[in-house]
């Protein structure tokens, strides 16, 4: 239970994002920064076993106007939009995402395409992968 502790809080630091938000009654009287920590994905995990798990966080640059390739992630994956709007299309349903937003995805799924909606500004997604080490984080659509 120490390890599941451990890298849920390592999670929410990973994606800066503060274990400490006041809501949480068992974070109730800690605040260490001026401004109250701002809670911007939540998610349980029902992962068995965390053991042997690695963690990754990436920065995936749009150009303007681009639009990935089909892709799978065989690894759970959750992504905030730092800046831009992303037109994402995910087991068939197409949702757009927008700077500060955050969303999860399943793994496996088809992820037939990502757009970045500008034709002038580049986009930008942290995306953070948590599974076992040995499996990549992205692969080809088949």
């Amino acid at each position: 239970m120490k390890k599941i502790s451990l890298t849920l809080l390592a999670f929410c630091a990973a994606l800066g994002v503060s274990a400490q938000a006041k809501k949480d009654p068992k974070c109730a009287n800690v605040n260490v920064t001026q401004y109250e920590p701002e809670v911007i994905f939540k998610r349980i995990i029902t992962t068995p076993e965390i053991k042997g798990q690695e963690v990754k966080m990436v920065i995936v640059k749009f150009a303007p106007g681009e639009v990935s390739g089909a892709h799978r992630h065989p690894i759970p994956t959750i992504a905030y939009v730092l800046q831009g709007n992303i037109s994402s299309t995910f087991n068939g349903k197409t949702h757009i995402y927008k700077q500060g937003e955050a969303f999860w995805e399943d793994p496996n799924g088809l992820h037939a395409e990502s757009k970045n909606m500008s034709k002038t500004k580049e986009a930008k997604l942290l995306v953070y992968f948590i599974g076992p080490k040995e499996l990549p984080f992205i692969t080809a659509a088949k």
